[in-house]
């Protein structure tokens, strides 16, 4: 649904004449329209108006990760979407946070990853990351969230830009030098699948390099907002097997002055009716109860905590506060 359409449909529901309560509207503050944050708010929103009484919600575009949490810390809007390392260094105060942790920030879930994807082609004879060392190889597009990905998982594992020829090339770049053989292999940090990698594996014979244990746990002790995370198999044309890799999650982010049980509300239909979501954008897949509580990087809303709960999983230590 285009953000028109989610502004006009949450307009109406708050302005139907002859309702006995005006119903509150939630602002879910997303990034720009291109991207997978928008069309997943837009589903929430979709799910809030019509699974939870009393409220109706939007999706705004947003300069996404870095200004969503400072709108949820100022009460700007009700929901957020955030990348795992800024939501966790905003809770911090490091890094652009630097000095101002925003300690009122709670999380509801971790949604869906933006997961290391390494991909050759089949005959390249490239198995394994060590397999890496002296090949050319796409690091991501200079200073993007895959390379950052990129060197912290390849330092982790003893293996330096000293030891690659490494190119700095964007996505549809990247697949573009592995079809003409210009490079040996390349990295991705994104939502899978993605249509860079689809379209190449419809023209070539690929395969994504998966990550032993140890090299996952290596990669998990650099960074604490990394997360384990298992490739679908057949989620690209050829892959016939899932590929342990590693991810960096999407998290869903409140305030913690929201009311408990509209966090509880909120968390409890994104789960009970993610196909719903599934149908909007294949990103939801890994919409789980078991990924969110294995991946988020902040403690959650006690409102989320009520739902998980019920769910009977265990819940990790560091998600209470």
């Amino acid at each position: 649904m285009k953000f028109k359409q989610l502004k006009i449909a949450a307009a109406a529901a708050v302005l139907t004449i002859g309702t006995a309560h005006a119903e509150t509207q939630l602002s879910i503050a997303t990034g720009g329209t291109g991207g997978t944050y928008y069309p997943y708010g837009g589903g929430l929103a979709e799910l809030i108006g019509k699974y939870i009484d009393g409220h109706s919600a939007v999706a705004e575009v947003t300069g996404a990760s870095v200004e969503n949490m400072g709108l949820i810390a100022r009460e700007d809007a009700d929901i957020a979407i955030g990348l795992a390392d800024t939501v966790f260094a905003a809770r911090q105060g490091t890094g652009k946070f630097e000095g101002r942790a925003l300690d009122n920030i709670r999380a509801l879930a971790s949604i869906y990853p933006n997961a290391v994807q390494i991909v050759t082609l089949a005959d390249s004879g490239i198995t394994s990351l060590a397999d890496l060392k002296g090949k050319r190889v796409s690091v991501g597009a200079p200073g993007s969230g895959t390379e950052v990905s990129t060197k912290t998982l390849l330092e982790a594992n003893g293996i330096t830009y000293d030891d690659i020829d490494e190119q700095r090339l964007n996505f549809n770049e990247t697949a573009d030098a592995l079809r003409d053989g210009d490079i040996d292999a390349g990295f991705w940090s994104v939502g899978p699948p993605t249509s860079s990698i689809l379209n190449l594996a419809t023209t070539r014979d690929i395969r994504l390099i998966a990550l032993s244990g140890d090299e996952v746990d290596n990669a998990l002790a650099a960074e604490p907002t990394f997360a384990a995370y298992s490739l679908r198999k057949d989620i690209y044309q050829g892959i016939d097997a899932p590929v342990p890799t590693i991810s960096t999650p999407n998290v869903l982010v409140v305030n913690q002055a929201m009311d408990e049980e509209l966090a509880y509300q909120i968390t409890k239909n994104l789960f009970e009716h993610v196909d719903e979501l599934i149908a909007i954008h294949p990103a939801a897949n890994d919409t789980t109860v078991e990924f969110a509580l294995g991946s988020t990087p902040i403690s959650m809303h006690p409102g989320a905590l009520r739902y998980y709960e019920e769910t009977g999983k265990d819940i990790p230590a560091k998600l209470r506060d």
